[in-house]
């Protein structure tokens, strides 16, 4: 508190110094000491302004070089700065619930009916932007449709690339094969009301072999991939997952026949995965290039189950293994192109009483063209 005060006390002995001293000096010499330092204040904003805009200019030009840091034998740049791509879209999502009791395995497994949107987009270099829609929606037929959410944000460079996406399920799944039951009549595509989950997602890789070997080549069209090449790739992902059951909404055959463990309502859990993996770019005809691409990871997850946290006696059982499978083939000429491209994730997260496998992905089929030539290209 003495400390405080001494400082105020100082802060205002300095005020008022400097005020007197202020009152000495002529109004003619203040006005233009004030001039004089309001110019040089901005003189001295110019000059900041202007570093601020060279830091900006040559950074711009850094990342720029390092972007386009490729072989051009293998990789030839976009000559357009522009795009337009219709797309057609097939969701496809896949649950596999197990669990073991009394060495009596078993294990029931649940997808929807594949969804259909068209897409219409328009793109800026490496940037695509654009709307989707249900096939359905336009015949009216799809009235009673379950309550979705699906985004996602993917981004291709040649050195690296980041996947965002988040997906909420409906209640529009279907049983789709059991095992461990004994059952009179054939479940397969029964309609089932007790399974919702959300997924939210982050995946960064790493992509060694840039100058020669292309993603952008077949998953955004921003290159040409002119000879085959592959690369190794590493990379970091983390989700999180929660998934509701209510098995009071199977059939009453199996659910008076189900194991214990397959009884909860509520499985939470995060995953945190390192990978490595390979990927190659095959062109098999001029203008032609098919990717297949593979990138495993081990992951650590953290659950809980009802609300209650899940842990092992052992660790190690809390390590699990991820797969993302990338496979696509494009014709691109530059100015047109066309192909389709699949992306899965898979998910696994299995303990000694319950296990948990998810997949999901995404089938696009698209046409475009490219316009609005680059200044560099334009004679060419």
């Amino acid at each position: 508190m003495q400390c405080i005060l001494r400082l105020f006390l100082f802060l205002a002995f300095a005020c008022s110094v400097l005020y007197t001293q202020a009152q000495d000096i002529p109004t003619d010499t203040l006005s233009a000491k004030k001039e004089n330092t309001f110019s040089s204040l901005i003189g001295s904003l110019g000059n900041v302004g202007e570093d601020v805009a060279r830091t900006i200019r040559h950074t711009g030009r850094r990342i720029r070089k390092v972007v386009n840091n490729v072989d051009t034998n293998y990789i030839s740049p976009n000559r357009y700065n522009l795009a337009f791509m219709l797309e057609h879209s097939t969701w496809y999502e896949h649950y596999r619930l197990g669990s073991k009791e009394n060495e009596r395995p078993q294990s029931i497994s649940f997808a929807p009916n594949m969804g259909m949107k068209l897409g219409i987009y328009f793109g800026w270099r490496w940037i695509f932007l654009g709307y989707t829609f249900d096939i359905e929606d336009l015949f009216g037929k799809n009235k009673n449709k379950a309550d979705k959410t699906e985004m996602s944000l993917n981004i291709y460079s040649s050195k690296f690339g980041v996947d965002l996406y988040y997906r909420k399920t409906g209640s529009d799944f279907k049983l789709r094969g059991s095992n461990g039951f004994n059952l009179a009549t054939p479940i397969d595509g029964q309609d089932f009301d007790g399974l919702r989950s959300k997924i939210l997602g982050l995946n960064a890789y790493w992509i060694f072999n840039h100058r020669k070997f292309s993603y952008p080549a077949v998953y955004s069209q921003s290159t040409n991939q002119r000879k085959s090449a592959g690369s190794f790739m590493a990379g970091f992902s983390y989700s999180r997952h929660s998934i509701h059951f209510d098995y009071t909404q199977l059939p009453v055959e199996m659910k008076n026949d189900i194991n214990h463990n397959l009884r909860f309502s509520k499985v939470k859990y995060s995953d945190y995965s390192l990978g490595f993996g390979y990927g190659y770019n095959w062109v098999f005809k001029k203008d032609w290039v098919a990717n297949l691409s593979l990138l495993p990871g081990i992951g650590f997850k953290k659950a809980k189950i009802d609300d209650v946290d899940y842990k092992e006696r052992d660790w190690i059982k809390d390590i699990n293994f991820d797969l993302i499978t990338r496979a696509g083939i494009t014709y691109n000429n530059s100015k047109y192109f066309v192909g389709a491209s699949l992306v899965m994730h898979t998910y696994d997260y299995r303990k000694t009483s319950l296990s948990v496998t998810n997949s999901f992905g995404t089938l696009r089929i698209y046409a475009g063209f490219n316009f609005w030539k680059k200044r560099e290209y334009k004679n060419k």
